[in-house]
C-alpha cells in the first residue's frame, strides 16, 4: 500500500538558485522539506488526537482521521510516501514484536477452555457469516473471504485500555475477553503466515517450490529462535537489563533484525517481528520491555494510520458506504451475539456473556494490516481496503461507547437476553459449589486484605464464604482451604444465588482505585443490591479516602473499614506499648511532653 506519488515543487530564480515563492500554498511549503512535513503531521495528529480525547475515542480513529486530512483528498500534506511508509513498517514490526512478547508458551498452555472455545467459535462463525454477507453484497469470492476474516479480529490494545479505565480488567468477563483476544492474535498470526507464503507463490513460475522454500526457511528460523530461547535469551537479557537504555535499544534492534530476515526469506516482516517477541516472551524482563516500547509503538503506528488514511480516496468511498454500514452492523451486533450464544451454551450467565461479547464489537489494527497485505499480494483491490477501513472507523468509534456504558446497556437489554442463558446457569461461574452450607460471613474481594480478614475470622471459628471475580485469587483462596465462588459483586442476579441466609456480615474488601468517587462504584452497587435482596445482616465496606468512607455510609454501610488508618493506629499502639513508659498517659498533654523529652 503506497501513498499518492511523491509531489514536490522546486522554485528557482532566473540564476538557478532554489528559492521559495511567497505565494506558494501552505502545503507546497510544507512538502518542500521533509522535516516541515513530519512536523506538520505531528502537530495535526496532536490537535486531532485532542479532539478525539474529548469525544472519548481511541487514538486509532484520530490517527486515521489525520491521514484523511493530510492526504490528497484534503490538505495534501502527506506526500513523502517513502519516508512515511518506512516509519509505518517499523511501527508494524514493533507492534508484532510486542504481540509476540505476550505469547509466552506457558501462558498459551494456560488458556482456559472458555477462552479457547469462545475465541475459535467467534472466529469461525464471524468468518462464515461475514463471507455470506460479502457474497450477498456482490463483493466476489476472494474479496468476501478477505473481508470476512478481517472482521474476526478485535483490538487488544483498545479493549485492554477500556477495561482498565473501567477497573474491569481482572473481572470474570475481562479475563475471558483477554483469553479469547489472545486466541484471535494466534489466528491472525497464522493468517499472516499463510498470506506470506501465498504471496511468494504468486511471484511467478515455480510457485509450489517457492512456497515450500518459505516453509523450509520458516522452520529453520523457528529452530534458531527455539535455540535462542533455550540457551541465550535469559542470560543475554539479564546482562542487558543492567543498562535499561541498552535493553531498549537491543529490543528494537532485535525486532527489526528478525523482521528484515523474515522479509528476506519470504515470510514477511510481520512474522519476523512476531518471532522476535516470542523469543523474549519467556524472560523475566518482558513486561519491562513492553512498557518501555509501548510509546514508541504508538508513535510509529501513527504513520501507518496516516499512510492508510492518506491512501483513501474519499470520492470513491461513497460507493462503499452501504456495504460498510451492513458490515458494521454485523460487527457491532452479530459478533457480541455470537460470543453471548457460545458462552450461554457453556453455562455462563447472560450478564457475563454480554459484557464479554461487547469486547468484540469492533475490528482492529490487524484487520487493516491483513487487508493491506492482501492488496500488496494482488488478491484484493484498494477499494476493499477502503471498505474495511470505513468499517473500522465506524465500529471502533461506536464500540468505545458501548463498552464504556456496558452496564447501562445491559440493564436496558436484560429482559431480552434470557434466550442466551441456560436454565441450569452458573455451573461454570460458580465452580466449587457451596451447596446448602450456612455461612456467618461473606467476604467480597480476596486480595491480600480480604484474604487476611478471611484467615483471621476463620481462625476464630467463623464460617466464611469468599467471592471474587479474579480466577487467580479464587484459586489461591481455595488452595488455602476457603470456600470460594467466582462472581461479580455488582451483578444482582449473581448475588441472588449466594447463600446469604443466616449470614451476619457481608464484607467488601474490593481494592479502591484512585479514580475518584463514581456513581457506579462497586461498593454502592453491592450495598444497594444486598438491601434490595432483603439481606438481614450488616454490611462492612473498606475505603481508603474520607470521601469514599462518607459515600458508603450515606448509601447504608454499617461499618467502614479503613485499612491504612486502622493498620497505622494498630502499629502505633504496638510501638508505644513497647517504647513508652507504662506510667505515662498519652491522652494527657503533659505525658506526651515528658515522653518527647
Amino acid at each position: 500500500m503506497k501513498l499518492s506519488a511523491l509531489r514536490k515543487t522546486s522554485y528557482t530564480t532566473p540564476t538557478g538558485d532554489l528559492t521559495q515563492n511567497v505565494s506558494t500554498p501552505v502545503a507546497d511549503i510544507i512538502n518542500d522539506y521533509i522535516f516541515y512535513e513530519i512536523a506538520a503531521l505531528l502537530v495535526l495528529a496532536a490537535a486531532v488526537g485532542f479532539l478525539g480525547l474529548l469525544a472519548r475515542q481511541p487514538l486509532i480513529v484520530s490517527f486515521i482521521a489525520v491521514g484523511v486530512l493530510a492526504g490528497p483528498s484534503a490538505l495534501g500534506i502527506a506526500q513523502s510516501d517513502e519516508y512515511i511508509d518506512l516509519l509505518a513498517e517499523l511501527g508494524i514490526a514493533i507492534l508484532l514484536f510486542l504481540v509476540g512478547l505476550k505469547l509466552d508458551l506457558k501462558l498459551v498452555r494456560m488458556l482456559g477452555t472458555v477462552a479457547l472455545l469462545t475465541g475459535l467459535g467467534q472466529v469461525a462463525f464471524t468468518t462464515v457469516f461475514g463471507f455470506l454477507i460479502g457474497l450477498a453484497l456482490g463483493l466476489g469470492v476472494t474479496t468476501s473471504v478477505y473481508v470476512a476474516v478481517a472482521l474476526t479480529f478485535s483490538s487488544t490494545i483498545i479493549i485492554v485500555k477500556l477495561l482498565s479505565d473501567k477497573r474491569e480488567i481482572d473481572s470474570l468477563h475481562g479475563r475471558i475477553a483477554l483469553g479469547f483476544l489472545i486466541v484471535q492474535d494466534l489466528v491472525v498470526v497464522l493468517a499472516m503466515i499463510m498470506l506470506s507464503a501465498i504471496g511468494v507463490g504468486t511471484a511467478g513460475d515455480g510457485a509450489v517450490a517457492d512456497v515450500l522454500m518459505v516453509f523450509v526457511y520458516g522452520a529453520g528460523m523457528l529452530v534458531l529462535v527455539g535455540l535462542f530461547i533455550r540457551y541465550l535469551a535469559n542470560p543475554l537479557v539479564d546482562r542487558l537489563s543492567r543498562a535499561p537504555e541498552l535493553l531498549v535499544s537491543f529490543s528494537i534492534g532485535w525486532a527489526v533484525l528478525l523482521a528484515a530476515v523474515g522479509h528476506y526469506l519470504g515470510f514477511g516482516k510481520e512474522l519476523g517481528g512476531l518471532l522476535a517477541g516470542v523469543s523474549l516472551a519467556s524472560t523475566p524482563f518482558r513486561e519491562a520491555i513492553a512498557a518501555r516500547l509501548a510509546s514508541l509503538r504508538d508513535f510509529l503506528l501513527l504513520f501507518f494510520f496516516i499512510a492508510l488514511g492518506a491512501a483513501l480516496d474519499l470520492s470513491a468511498l461513497g460507493a462503499s458506504v452501504f456495504a460498510a454500514a451492513i458490515f458494521s452492523l454485523f460487527v457491532l451486533i452479530g459478533n457480541p451475539l455470537i460470543v453471548l450464544a457460545i458462552m450461554g451454551a457453556m453455562g455462563y450467565r447472560k450478564r457475563t456473556g454480554f459484557l464479554a461479547g461487547l469486547t468484540v464489537a469492533q475490528i482492529s489494527e490487524f484487520s487493516l494490516i491483513f487487508m493491506a497485505m492482501g492488496v500488496s499480494i494482488g488478491h484484493v483491490q484498494e477499494e476493499a481496503l477502503g471498505l474495511v477501513t470505513l468499517v473500522g472507523l465506524i465500529t471502533i468509534a461506536a464500540s468505545t461507547y458501548m463498552i464504556t456504558y456496558s452496564h447501562q446497556l445491559y440493564n436496558r437489554l436484560e429482559p431480552v437476553l434470557g434466550l442466551f442463558e441456560r436454565k441450569s446457569v452458573g455451573n461454570l461461574e460458580d465452580a466449587g459449589e457451596v451447596g446448602a452450607n450456612t455461612y456467618t460471613i461473606v467476604i467480597f474481594g480476596l486480595g491480600r486484605y480480604g484474604l487476611a480478614i478471611a484467615q483471621e475470622l476463620q481462625s476464630h471459628g467463623q464460617k466464611v464464604l469468599g467471592v471474587d471475580f479474579n480466577p487467580v485469587a479464587v484459586r489461591h483462596a481455595r488452595a488455602n482451604g476457603f470456600d470460594v465462588v467466582f462472581g461479580d459483586a455488582t451483578d444482582p442476579e449473581f448475588l441472588a444465588h449466594l447463600p446469604l441466609e443466616g449470614a451476619r456480615w457481608a464484607v467488601s474488601a474490593v481494592p479502591e482505585h484512585d479514580t475518584g468517587v463514581t456513581h457506579d462504584d462497586p461498593r454502592k452497587a453491592l450495598i444497594r443490591s444486598l438491601k434490595n435482596l432483603g439481606f438481614s445482616g450488616r454490611v462492612a465496606v473498606s475505603a481508603h479516602s474520607e470521601e469514599m468512607a462518607g459515600m458508603v455510609r450515606t448509601v447504608g454501610a454499617d461499618l467502614v473499614l479503613r485499612p491504612f488508618r486502622d493498620a497505622a493506629i494498630q502499629a502505633a499502639a504496638l510501638v508505644m506499648e513497647d517504647v513508652a513508659p507504662s506510667n505515662l498517659d498519652f491522652t494527657d498533654p503533659e505525658g506526651q511532653k515528658e515522653f518527647n523529652q
